[in-house]
C-alpha cells in the first residue's frame, strides 16, 4: 500500500489519465496504456533510473527533464504526459513509483475499455481465467515456472486466451504473468479484477459455494451486500464442491464463512480439544 506522499502523486495522475481519457478513442488509450507499462519494464530493470527519477533531492524540472531526455520521442506525449505527472510527484521510495506507473499503464487499459463500453466483459474475462489457472494445477504451476522464461508463459497465455477474449482482457493478463505490483500471478489477476471494478465505481465480493447460485439467488445476495457497504457490487461466484453447502463471502479484508466445511471443521477441532 502507497504511504500519503505516494498517494497524492498518484493521485493527481490519475486525474490526469481521467481528463486525457474523457476525449480519447480507446485504441489512443490502449496505446497509451502499453507505452506506459513498457516503460515500467524497463524501470524495473534499471534501478538507477527508478532511484534518479524518485530522487526527492532533485527538484520537479530535474527529474521531468531526465524523463524527456530518456524518453521523448520514443513513446508518444500521452505517454509521456501521464509519466512526467507521476516523476513531477513525491515518492516514499523508488519501488513506489515503478508500482505507481505499472498501475498508470493498466488504468489506462481499463480506460480503453471503459471508453469502448467493454469494461465489465474484461472484468469478467480475468476473474474466468484465474477461476481456469486455480482449478487446473499443472496450468497453474506452468504459468508460475520462472524457469521457463516470461515470453514462454507469455505465450502460453496468448494460446489459451487468443481471440476468445478482448484485448485488453489479454493484455492484462500479460501483465499479470509479469507479477503486477509484484503479486503473484493470481494475487495480480484478482487486483486487476477490482481495479476494473472500480473503474465501474463497485467492490468485488468473492463467493465460493458448493453449486451454482441461480440468477434470483445472486441478485439477492449483491442486494444485500450493497446495502451493507454502501455501494455497488460485483459478485465473483467460484464453485467449488468441497465447502460442502453454504457460502463463503470475501470483500476486501472481510471475509464472512457460512460454509458447511468450516463448520465441520470447527467440530473436528473441538472434538480434538
Amino acid at each position: 500500500m502507497m504511504l500519503a506522499a505516494s498517494r497524492e502523486s498518484y493521485a493527481a495522475a490519475v486525474d490526469a489519465l481521467n481528463e486525457h481519457a474523457a476525449g480519447a478513442t480507446p485504441e489512443r488509450l490502449a496505446a497509451t496504456g502499453d507505452e506506459v507499462l513498457a516503460v515500467a519494464d524497463l524501470l524495473r530493470r534499471e534501478p538507477r533510473l527508478r532511484r534518479a527519477l524518485a530522487d526527492a533531492s532533485r527538484d520537479t524540472d530535474e527529474r521531468a527533464g531526465l524523463l524527456g531526455a530518456v524518453f521523448a520521442g520514443k513513446i508518444g506525449d500521452d505517454a509521456l504526459g501521464l509519466l512526467t505527472a507521476l516523476v513531477r510527484g513525491r515518492w516514499s521510495s523508488p519501488v513506489e513509483l515503478l508500482d505507481a506507473v505499472e498501475r498508470i499503464g493498466a488504468e489506462a487499459l481499463l480506460a480503453g475499455s471503459e471508453r469502448a463500453d467493454e469494461l465489465g466483459e474484461v472484468e469478467d474475462e480475468l476473474f474466468r481465467f484465474g477461476g481456469v489457472v486455480r482449478g487446473n494445477p499443472q496450468l497453474a504451476g506452468a504459468l508460475s515456472d520462472s524457469t521457463a522464461g516470461l515470453d514462454r508463459r507469455t505465450q502460453l497465455v496468448d494460446d489459451l486466451l487468443g481471440s476468445k477474449v478482448k484485448p485488453v482482457s489479454l493484455r492484462l493478463a500479460a501483465l499479470a504473468l509479469r507479477g503486477f505490483g509484484g503479486r503473484g500471478f493470481d494475487a495480480s489477476l484478482s487486483r486487476l479484477v477490482e481495479l476494473a471494478a472500480a473503474r465501474r465505481d463497485r467492490q468485488v465480493a468473492y463467493v465460493t459455494t458448493a453449486a451454482p447460485l441461480s440468477d434470483a439467488e445472486e441478485e439477492r445476495l449483491a442486494g444485500r451486500l450493497s446495502e451493507l457497504y454502501g455501494r455497488q457490487i460485483s459478485l465473483k461466484v467460484d464453485v467449488d464442491p468441497s465447502v460442502v453447502g453454504g457460502v463463503r463471502v470475501r470483500v476486501g479484508s472481510d471475509l464472512y464463512d457460512g460454509t458447511v466445511s468450516r463448520r465441520l471443521a470447527e467440530t473436528r477441532k473441538a472434538l480434538a480439544g
